[in-house]
């Protein structure tokens, strides 16, 4: 420690450093005083030195930080000096370093220290330079073990100052901060904060904590080296809210504790937690205690909905909480669930509860409440969430389908549409096998998307003649089932029975409830005669008042789906409708039906309970393994006949299941002459049988199941002893059948149905099950369902289901407690009922009338949803003094589902089709109300749109889309039993499929809805489309001087693909600024509101020329007509008087109107309309009457939609001009992949648009840099680097791409035209990694985007423009069939080919289309066609074709066909105008164009990139004609045909006959040997000699039938090796090859020939045709051989 004299103060500005040296021990001389020469050689001439030699060694950076110094009067000194870890008997020295620090030289002297046990050099005068330092050497020698301390003192001119020296002994010392401050906490919440504890002493140091509460330490000990620290961490978790400051104590040291204390301040708070709920409260929500509802409205069945509750933290502590669901002993199964159950609000920030609510029964109304509690349960919020489950809502527009009557063997189709009108997509199922049905569907079973119609193709095959009528049941998953009657009547030539229609299923059903059916149509006929009987105004029967006793005729009333489809007598024991026929059993499992274990027929019992004689006919189903015998049975009445049904399996390890169907009819009824009275017609009743098999062995593992199950947990709520229906989908989604069937004997309190059956692959079965519960116990169903007739394949399904009581849960045992009041004032409080049930209750408050002025109420009463609980308002207002004890009555009854008893409020059609309305334009028309109820109904409607076709439709729809449809009036009064008429617009906005749904809901004359407890009911569907015209170029051809571009060339130069690309967008806004043409410009450049401006350029040509004609044809592919128009700019400027005109033009104007006055571009015709499917052509003309380039802004506009500027740009040159019309300054080539060996030839082409030949020359300058920057190689080849053009033709540039890296190349590319202009090309193209995109990738893109352009109407013959032989290897050849169509009735067309490749080859080159030779005469054949074959080596890409119809042939021509011209010119000469023969004038030929495209590939590239297209074509086999090919070539062919067919013996004969048949054409290919072996074989065939001659090396031997075996076995193997190798030899030759390659192609020809024509329909569906007998089938594949045989014939000959 430095100390200063009295009166002396330290230099302002002093700073002090820290510095430390370590002095080793030892370091000492041992003596007290040291010697002078020491002391003079450390201090001696300080002055003179330089600073480094005053230093020592230089202090480390960790002895630096020990030392403090201070500066003092200029001098910088240590503040003390100590020494630590000595020892008794040694010396330890430090350094006392003092430099000056000041500006001036200094003078100071110093003194010993004053005790013995520190001493350094003798005292001396120390003189310092300015920076200079000096250094005192200061020894300790202790004798004792004890603290030391000293001190040196100096001595200056401004007074005296000392430094301290110290030594002391180890001891315990530990450093903790006074205080620790932690951050603010909620009460119950824990926070945390750290301090170190640090070891100043030179012992280790174990410490121990003693913290008081809320505080604690971890660790609360621990220890501490020296020279270390430990963190420790203080904990906060406060109960109580406030400011805590606390003291801790830190006990630490050895025998003697020392200790150390730190203050803990803390402050803790109570949290503040808001619940939010995302999106607001819904509406209609109940009022009371509850402060935030979630509501999740209308889910699907079966799906989850997910919305968010936000939880704010309005405090700033962190809060934690925990949501709790409300636990409800009477609710089983949950449907709202949270993420979360613990959770942290961070300070002044938010937490996010997820809550899913996923609804299972559908119609029902869940409710349930989460508790949101904070820590120490001082804040409680309670979140209720509600929603409704909806599903399905499929309904059949028809409930009956009639066929009328067909004959025995015909069938007729009728359609039944099925619609989904909910947003929730439908699983739906015909309950019937089509298979064995006469009445089947195309697609019996499947899935209904939402708001969706389908339209389903139902087939009627009758096979007996009889009345057919079948009540088929359609099975919706969620949903009740609806019916629809199939009926049908089938006449043969003998039976005709009375056709059935709808009318007679009404009046049966009427004569049923009345008990007449039971009585055939003969007996009722005659009661009707006699009286007995009469019938009803709706023409039914009934009987007569007198007997009937005056009651009223019972009338047929439609039950409801789900008890008329369980209650049938059959699954149930009670019946809707009485059974007039049964058969038993319904269902049978015939089990194993294999050897040993053969099935025993089933004995069907079948019984009539009606009093007239029926017949039995059961349907055939010949694919089945169920027969029933006999097929038809008559029956007499109140009898029974037993059918036999067999189960005949075809194979093994199968499952085998149908449905047998029977129909039963009264006799009389097979005729309509039997019928006297239409009203006593009775239809058939279908019977049905369900019947399964296996062919498993015993050890055989029957085939697994895959499938899906969805099935609820619990039956939907009833009350008590009522009956529960839910229905369960089971999925097949393997691709086998699966079997099924329920044992109901287990579970007897369940009904399922169907309770067996088969699903097939893909397909869905489903169930409906039903219970009846009969009290509010929870009772548990187990149903075995078993798949497969495997007992292992036993699927468990486990439902619940109980019976519902009123129960009404109420607020504190039902007591209210009021505080004391005043008369005169009022008091209110909450109080809280809740509904304990799962169904909708209805509670009404009852209070006494003298005790109503004191209590009430608010709501007095209310719907209750299950599980839901009201907070009511109850005020209480004391009129005298005195104690009240009031008593209230809640009255509780169940909600019913129809609140207003009876009215039936709908709309005469549920499903309104507008059809197709035109975009911005109106349509109206009225829905119809019908009222059937007995009361005037108060309605309200609602409309809810949704739109389809387009991809953010749906989200956007309430933002960007508003409702396109205007209801006239939303509400109003319809009186009883009457309709009303609401009249509705439609206004689309946008091109999109609209579907209304009109809700309606019943109100008080108010319009109040919640207090009858009315919901929103759907009411009908109305559907509608906007669109707009739509328009198209379909084709599109050249004539005139620009014959020679061809159609690829044309749609280039007319930008046709981005025409029609634009034609299929929506018109912009700006486009409808004028929707029909208009005159409204007023100058004469119109303005322009289209986004799209193309050009249509015509090309150039010669002045004086022809005109340049373009036909364009213009295709109506909308569904409403079109209105189109071309606009000149004179077309759209209005008519204005001469002064009001500006007469100063800018040279654009005049060159419009020198364009315009001279007519220079015509269309013809200029505007039009096309009806939907129509098409028009439409010719465009550029006159080349000026040289220069021709501009004309063109407007097309289609009425009510585009509108689009096209710019009519043509070139005029002079006759000696030398001139090319390039299209594009840019070219792209076809992407090649890197690598590629041999890259394929591509063409450029070049349109020589002048009269003189034109020759071309291409600068190669910049190819040549390319190849420099790309290593030399040759990224660009061209091969025609120069070349001619002739006057009006294409010229052809040939390049090779071929790319060294995957990446895009462009090169531009000066193109000379000697005396002509030269234009610059930029040439690009792209290479491709082709391990990354794929060769076959490409080359199929490629070819795809060469879609031919046009339909070809425009031509004479029909033509394609583009031919695309695909991807072809190296060295072989490809050929394309191209059929040209005369499509004129009454001329011929001639034509010829100029080829502009010499690589492609067309046969034939030259014929005549529409002629043929018959009996030596020239016979007319209209509207035939011309098939050619096109052949092409693939080693150049899009060669250049064209067809030129040319001159038909010289002959004579009868006088009254010749024209007036021929006459006189034949009177002038005088000669006989019959004998003259004129030379015809030839007609101006017309060019049709044909490109062919191919890709050429090395046949290793081919293999490895298109391997699969390879095989496909190596697998081709046509097997017919192949067949006698071999067997006229003397191959050996093996192929599968039937056994029975090849053991026939007439069919052998018939081979060996079709063999020996003489084909002379294939004679050349028989060598004399061959030709004497076939003599030898045709000898031995017929001679019955059992000799056997042979021929070699021209010597013959004999080999009678006395040889031996052996010798005879030997000669026939050297026969046959012989013969096998004359085979060979022959199959090796290249001309049979070529043979069978011609044969094929020729072949193929014709079969192509004949299906152009007509006569053979190739893709034509395979008929089912019952097989003859044997001989007869073996006769037809002979003439099927022998056909085949003569067509090679003939095609190889004319080959």
């Amino acid at each position: 420690m430095v100390t200063r004299g009295p009166g002396l103060r330290s230099a302002p500005g002093a700073s002090r450093v820290i510095a430390e040296r370590a002095v080793p021990q030892g370091a000492g001389t041992g003596n007290r005083v040291l010697p002078h020469s020491c002391i003079r050689g450390s201090l001696s001439d300080f002055s003179s030195l330089p600073p480094k030699c005053c230093l020592l060694p230089k202090v480390s950076a960790r002895e630096a930080k020990k030392k403090k110094k201070v500066i003092i009067w200029g001098i910088e000194v240590p503040e003390t000096l100590s020494w630590h870890g000595w020892e008794l008997g040694k010396e330890m020295i430090k350094h006392l370093t003092l430099k000056n620090v000041h500006g001036k030289a200094q003078k100071l002297s110093y003194s010993s220290p004053s005790t013995p046990f520190f001493f350094t050099v003798f005292p001396q005068l120390i003189t310092l330079n300015p920076g200079m330092s000096v250094t005192l050497p200061i020894v300790f020698r202790p004798s004792e073990k004890r603290d030391y301390e000293d001190r040196i003192h100096f001595l200056k001119a401004e007074g005296e100052f000392s430094v301290t020296l110290r030594a002391m002994l180890p001891r315990f010392c530990l450093s903790i901060p006074a205080a620790v401050q932690l951050p603010v906490c909620a009460i119950h919440n824990v926070t945390e904060a750290t301090f170190p504890v640090c070891n100043t002493g030179d012992l280790v140091s174990v410490f121990a904590w003693e913290t008081p509460s809320p505080f604690s330490m971890i660790p609360d000990s621990a220890t501490v080296n020296p020279g270390a620290e430990r963190m420790v961490k203080v904990i906060f978790q406060p109960k109580v809210a406030g400011v805590h400051d606390a003291t801790a104590t830190c006990w630490f040291g050895g025998e003697v504790k020392q200790k150390r204390t730190i203050q803990l301040k803390a402050l803790a708070k109570y949290p503040w937690l808001y619940v939010s709920v995302t999106g607001g409260q819904s509406e209609g929500v109940q009022p009371g205690k509850f402060q935030d509802v979630l509501c999740f409205g209308s889910v699907p069945v079966g799906t989850t909905a997910e919305k968010s509750v936000e939880i704010f933290n309005m405090s700033v502590v962190d809060a934690p909480c925990t949501i709790e669901r409300a636990k409800d002993p009477l609710l089983c199964d949950y449907v709202f669930s949270c993420n979360v159950s613990h959770g942290v609000v961070p300070a002044k920030g938010k937490l996010v509860l997820c809550i899913q609510f996923q609804p299972q029964v559908v119609g029902e109304h869940s409710t349930d409440y989460f508790t949101i509690t904070s820590a120490g349960y001082h804040l409680e919020t309670v979140l209720k969430v509600v929603g409704s489950c909806k599903g399905p809502s499929v309904s059949l527009h028809q409930s009956s389908v009639d066929f009328n009557w067909i004959n025995v063997g015909e069938s007729l189709m009728q359609t039944l549409k099925i619609s989904n009108t909910s947003d929730v997509p439908a699983y739906y199922q015909f309950d019937i096998d089509c298979e064995g049905s006469v009445f089947s569907l195309d697609c019996p079973c499947g899935v209904l998307e939402g708001t969706t119609t389908l339209t389903l193709k139902v087939i009627f095959r009758p096979t007996h003649p009889m009345n057919y009528h079948r009540r088929v049941v359609c099975l919706v998953h969620h949903q009740e089932p609806m019916y629809v009657d199939f009926f049908g009547t089938c006449h043969s030539d003998t039976a005709k029975p009375v056709t059935l229609q709808e009318r007679h299923l009404s009046w049966y059903r009427t004569n049923m409830v009345r008990g007449l059916t039971f009585y055939p149509p003969d007996i009722l006929s005659m009661m009707l005669k006699d009286g007995k009987l009469q019938r009803d105004e709706k023409g039914a029967l009934m009987l007569p008042p007198e007997i009937s006793e005056d009651q009223p005729p019972k009338e047929y009333f439609e039950p409801n789906a789900m008890t008329e489809y369980f209650y049938d007598g059959v699954s149930s024991d009670l019946a809707s409708f009485p059974v007039h026929v049964s058969v038993s059993p319904r269902e049978h499992d015939f089990g194993c039906c294999i050897l040993p274990h053969k099935a025993e027929p089933l004995s069907l019992c079948v019984t009539n309970h009606t009093k007239g004689s029926i017949i039995v006919a059961w349907t055939p189903n010949h694919g089945s393994a169920f027969q029933v015998h006999p097929k038809i049975c008559d029956m007499p009445p109140l009898k029974s006949s037993t059918f036999r049904v067999f189960c005949k399996p075809t194979q093994l390890n199968s499952l085998y299941a149908a449905e047998l169907e029977g129909f039963a009819v009264y006799k009389v009824m097979r005729h309509y002459t039997n019928i006297e009275n239409d009203a006593t017609i009775c239809p058939s009743w279908c019977l049905t049988v369900r019947l399964r098999a296996h062919t498993y062995e015993a050890k055989q593992e029957h085939f697994i199941p895959q499938y899906i199950l969805d099935v609820p947990k619990t039956f939907p709520p009833v009350v008590c002893d009522t009956d529960s229906y839910c229905s369960m989908l089971l999925c097949n989604t393997s691709t086998s059948l699966i079997t099924f069937s329920v044992g109901q004997t287990a579970c007897p309190s369940v009904l399922v149905k169907p309770s067996s059956g088969h699903i097939i692959p893909g397909g869905h079965q489903i169930f409906f099950l039903s219970t009846h519960p009969v009290n509010t116990v929870f009772q548990k169903h187990a149903l075995p369902l078993e798949l497969n007739s495997y007992p292992a394949y036993t699927k468990e399904i486990v439902l619940q289901s109980c019976g519902q009581s009123l129960l009404l849960l109420l607020e504190g045992d039902g007591n209210l407690y009021f505080k004391p009041l005043h008369i005169g004032t009022s008091s209110k409080r909450m109080y809280t009922i809740k509904n304990c049930t799962r169904l909708p209750v209805v509670f009404t408050w009852k209070i006494h009338q003298s005790d109503s002025k004191v209590l009430s109420v608010s709501p007095t009463e209310g719907v209750l949803q299950p599980y839901e609980a009201m907070a009511q308002a109850w005020t209480f207002t004391p009129d005298k003094e005195t104690k009240y004890v009031l008593r209230a009555m809640v009255f509780v009854r169940w909600k019913s589902p129809d609140p207003h008893g009876g009215f039936v409020f709908q709309a005469q059609k549920e499903h309104l089709d507008l059809g197709n309305i035109l975009v911005g334009d109106q349509k109206s028309c009225s829905i119809v109300l019908l009222n059937d109820g007995i009361c005037n109904l108060n309605y309200i409607l609602s409309v809810e749109q949704l739109i389809t076709g387009d991809n953010n439709a749906k989200s956007l729809c309430h933002l960007l889309y508003p409702t396109a449809l205007e209801l006239e009036h939303s509400g109003g009064t319809i009186p009883a039993r009457s309709k009303a008429f609401v009249q509705i617009k439609v206004r689309p906005v946008r091109r999109l499929h609209y579907t209304w749904s009109i809700k309606y809901a019943i109100c008080t004359p108010r319009g109040e809805m919640d207090v009858l407890g009315c919901s929103e009911q759907p009411l009908c569907c109305i559907v509608a489309a906007g669109v707009y015209p739509t328009l198209r170029i379909t084709d599109a051809c050249t004539t005139g001087v620009a014959s020679s571009i061809s159609k690829l060339h044309l749609w280039k130069l007319f930008s046709l693909d981005a025409l029609n690309e634009f034609l299929e967008r929506d018109p912009t806004p700006g486009e409808l600024t004028y929707k029909v043409p208009t005159r409204h410009s007023t100058c004469l450049i119109p303005p322009v509101y289209t986004p799209l401006l193309l050009d249509f350029d015509f090309g150039s040509a010669p002045v004086g020329s022809e005109p340049t004609i373009v036909m364009l044809l213009l295709e109506n592919k909308g569904v409403i007509p079109v209105d189109w128009a071309f606009l000149f700019p004179s077309d759209q400027k209005m008519d204005m008087e001469r002064w009001a005109e500006d007469a100063d033009f800018t040279p654009q104007e005049l060159h419009q109107m020198r364009i315009q006055d001279n007519q220079l571009f015509s269309v013809s015709p200029k505007s039009g309309t096309l009806l939907p499917g129509q098409d028009k052509s439409v010719q465009l003309s550029h006159r080349h009457d000026f040289i220069g380039t021709d501009r004309l802004p063109v407007l097309l506009k289609i009425s009510y939609g585009h509108e689009i500027l096209l710019t009519f740009s043509g070139v005029t040159v002079e006759h000696d001009q030398r001139y090319v019309h390039f299209a594009s300054t840019k070219h792209l080539f076809t992407p090649i992949a890197v690598g590629r060996s041999h890259p394929p030839t591509q063409i450029y082409k070049l349109y020589n648009g002048g009269s003189m030949p034109v020759t071309f020359e291409v600068q190669l300058d910049n190819i040549v840099k390319i190849q420099e920057k790309n290593f030399q190689h040759p990224v660009f080849v061209c091969l025609t680097p120069r070349g001619e053009i002739p006057p009006g033709e294409t010229g052809h540039i040939e390049w090779i791409f071929s790319p060294l890296e995957a990446k895009t190349y462009m090169v531009d590319i000066l193109i000379n035209i000697l005396e002509g202009d030269s234009t610059q090309i930029t040439f690009q193209g792209v290479g491709f990694n082709p391990n990354i995109v794929g060769e076959a990738a490409t080359s199929s893109q490629f070819f795809s985007s060469a879609v031919i352009p046009g339909s070809a109407k425009l031509t004479v013959s029909h033509l394609p423009s583009l031919i695309c032989l695909g991807n072809i290897p190296d060295c072989t050849k490809a050929g394309r069939l191209v059929f040209l169509n005369n499509i004129l009735k009454s001329k011929a067309v001639v034509f010829s080919w100029q080829i502009s490749s010499c690589k492609e080859k067309v046969s034939p080159r030259t014929c005549m289309s529409g002629k043929r030779r018959r009996n030596g005469r020239l016979w007319n054949s209209p509207s035939q066609r011309r098939t050619l074959g096109l052949r092409r080596r693939p080693t150049i890409y899009l060669p250049f074709l064209s067809l030129q119809q040319t001159l038909p042939p010289i002959k004579n021509h009868p006088t009254s066909s010749q024209p007036p011209g021929h006459i006189k010119r034949g009177l002038l000469l005088d000669k006989d105008t019959s004998q003259v023969r004129v030379k015809p004038e030839p007609p101006t030929p017309l060019l049709l164009h044909l490109d062919v495209s191919a890709r050429s590939y090395a046949i290793e590239d081919f293999l490895s990139n298109f391997s699969v297209v390879f095989s496909d074509l190596c697998c081709l086999v046509i097997i017919l004609w192949v067949i006698q090919i071999a067997n006229l070539l003397e191959l050996t062919l093996y192929f599968p045909l039937p056994r029975s067919l090849l053991e026939n013996g007439h069919f052998q004969k018939s081979v060996r006959k079709i063999q020996d048949e003489p084909i002379p054409y294939f004679s050349q290919f028989k060598s004399a040997k061959s030709a004497e072996l076939q003599d030898s074989r045709q000898g031995s065939r017929v001679s019955a000699s059992t000799d056997i001659d042979l021929e070699k090396d021209g010597e013959k031997k004999k080999i009678s039938q006395e040889t031996s075996p052996s010798d005879l076995l030997e000669t026939c193997e050297t026969f046959h090796h012989k013969q096998l190798k004359e085979k060979e030899i022959i199959n090796r030759q290249p001309a049979v090859g070529n043979l069978v390659e011609l044969v094929l192609e020729n072949t193929l020809q014709n079969i192509l020939i004949e299906a152009s024509r007509g006569e053979v329909v190739l893709t034509a569906r395979p008929r089912v045709i019952a097989l003859p007998p044997n001989h007869l089938l073996c006769d037809l594949m002979l003439s099927g051989l022998h056909h085949c045989s003569c067509t090679i014939a003939s095609t190889t000959w004319r080959s």
